[in-house]
């Protein structure tokens, strides 16, 4: 995960965000138990229990100004869950309340493609839909607003740019399921172009297309570029090295057999 995308994901955190409004007064709890019901959200000891505070808060008070930052909030910890009918349930809800919020959209683009098989009887209904949130995440993430003046400039546009590099990601996910190969191989470049610090991952992601296409040397650059990215987990790298490996051996199988052998 990028720099810019962790201090996205960490700056409205629940708990933070929450003390951070309540310092500003506005948005503000319509009353003494609407706020008791907040404080529980930052006062939960798990995951769990921070969804179980945070449903309290929406099913109690509907009308609540929180309500777009709880549901933030919760597709966060069903994120770090790996829940992914609950990531989708979530973000589905807040797309109902802010109809371009860009974290959505783009988050529901990426979760779908990853979970999307070739093989899934419903995978064109899947990918049809990874396309729709992920275009539009793109258009929203270019004009997203601050949510608040204490993330600096900088910050926000390195966030906002890292969205959309997630958003093209999820498109080259979708084409290469497709096997539009080309397509896949221009979503992803377009992802490491526009990311604040480019993703191993989409490395790893266009070396494969360009293995699936059979330019083996376009593949071996990539996943160079994935091992020799310092800030890259060693389970990618083990898979890019792992990929290189894939490479050489179909470099050697398809080289000329010398005279005698």
């Amino acid at each position: 995960m990028s720099k810019g995308m962790r201090s996205l994901q960490a700056l409205p955190c629940a708990i933070a965000a929450i003390g951070l409004l309540w310092a500003q007064k506005q948005p503000a709890p319509k009353g003494p138990k609407e706020l008791a019901a907040l404080q529980a959200v930052q006062t939960a000891k798990s995951p769990d229990e921070q969804v179980k505070a945070i449903e309290n808060v929406l099913t109690n008070f509907p009308d609540t100004d929180y309500k777009s930052l709880l549901l933030y909030s919760a597709m966060q910890v069903e994120i770090q869950k790996g829940d992914y009918a609950q990531i989708m349930f979530y973000g589905e809800r807040l797309l109902e309340v802010e109809p371009k919020n860009a974290f959505a959209l783009v988050t529901l683009a990426g979760e779908t493609a990853r979970r999307t098989r070739e093989f899934d009887l419903d995978k064109e209904e899947k990918l049809a839909k990874v396309d729709k949130w992920a275009q539009a995440g793109v258009e929203a993430a270019k004009d997203m607003p601050k949510p608040a003046p204490q993330i600096s400039d900088d910050q926000w546009t390195s966030a906002r740019k890292d969205l959309q590099a997630q958003a093209y990601a999820a498109l080259g996910m979708s084409a290469s399921l497709r096997k539009k190969y080309d397509d896949a191989i221009a979503d992803y470049k377009q992802a490491l172009s526009v990311a604040s610090t480019p993703d191993s991952t989409t490395w790893v992601r266009l070396g494969q297309v360009y293995l699936d296409a059979d330019k083996l040397d376009d593949a071996n650059a990539a996943f160079d570029k994935a091992l020799g990215d310092a800030t890259a987990p060693a389970s990618v790298k083990q898979i890019a090295q792992s990929k290189k490996d894939e490479v050489a051996k179909k470099k050697a199988a398809g080289a000329p057999k010398p005279p005698g052998a």
